[in-house]
């Protein structure tokens, strides 16, 4: 049995329950952030860079999750950057190159929609690495998140988890809404057929790069209010945590409702 086998996919909100939990969530990532980016008292240290990885399924739920994640927040604090295919000229260089460029500096915060573990993923199940490639990029990934941590970075990666019989009920739903049939693509049908595939390599993935100071968490998402919910809370958690471990202080959680 893997990681993913653990889910616990029966696990469901009621909308008044989402509505609360992400709020007072919210909340408090917002005050971690205003204090992390030093603007809670004048002349206050930086805290430590913030990156948030998603990766999960097709239909997942990883953009209503992320969409709650940042809500809160000033978007001068926190980027979202999604990754596709790399382009021609990024395939020119090193698979990790393309990714620099969007990771926080201190007191920042970025969530990554997709990110370098495709290097394992679809470039691993579509042939688009060779097996020497993929394999040999489990110790450049371990490499480079190690150097992160050591320079202070606090890691928090999510995989969106679902059955296979709940991605085909969103995927048939999009197919069937004119506004929401642009999410679906040939390619999305095409990876679900290689879902066996896809779960090794995931399961794998999980295995070789969950470490202490980048830990994966497998969120359930057969529930789109709870997977909400989880993705948030683990946000929060995994700030604060890193936080007590760095030195750096942490305000006092404020009464709900309240903010500054």
């Amino acid at each position: 049995m893997g990681r993913l086998d653990d889910a616990d996919l029966s696990l469901k909100l009621k909308r008044s329950e989402q509505d609360l939990r992400l709020e007072v969530a919210g909340q408090r990532l917002l005050q971690l952030r205003l204090a992390m980016a030093g603007k809670l008292e004048p002349g206050a240290p930086l805290g430590p860079p913030v990156l948030v990885v998603f990766e999960g399924w097709d239909a997942s739920g990883k953009g209503g999750a992320i969409r709650r994640l940042v809500a809160p927040l000033d978007p001068r604090h926190v980027r979202v950057k999604d990754f596709a295919a790399p382009t021609p000229d990024e395939k020119r260089h090193h698979f990790l190159g393309r990714f620099w460029p969007a990771l926080p500096g201190w007191g920042g915060m970025s969530v990554f929609d997709r990110s370098y573990f495709g290097r394992v993923l679809v470039e691993r199940v579509e042939g688009f690495a060779t097996e020497q490639q993929w394999q040999r990029s489990y110790q450049e990934i371990e490499a480079f998140e190690r150097m992160l941590v050591d320079e202070g970075t606090i890691i928090v990666k999510l995989w969106m988890h679902v059955s296979s019989k709940e991605q085909l009920r969103r995927f048939q739903r999009r197919a069937e809404d004119p506004l929401k049939r642009w999410k679906l693509t040939d390619e999305d049908w095409r990876n679900r057929e290689k879902r066996e595939a896809y779960e090794a390599a995931v399961e794998e993935m999980i295995q070789r790069t969950d470490r202490e100071g980048a830990r994966w968490h497998v969120i359930p998402g057969e529930s789109k209010r709870f997977g909400r919910v989880a993705v948030v809370e683990t946000v929060v958690a995994e700030v604060e945590e890193g936080c007590r471990a760095r030195g750096f202080p942490l305000p006092d959680p404020l009464p709900f409702g309240e903010d500054d």
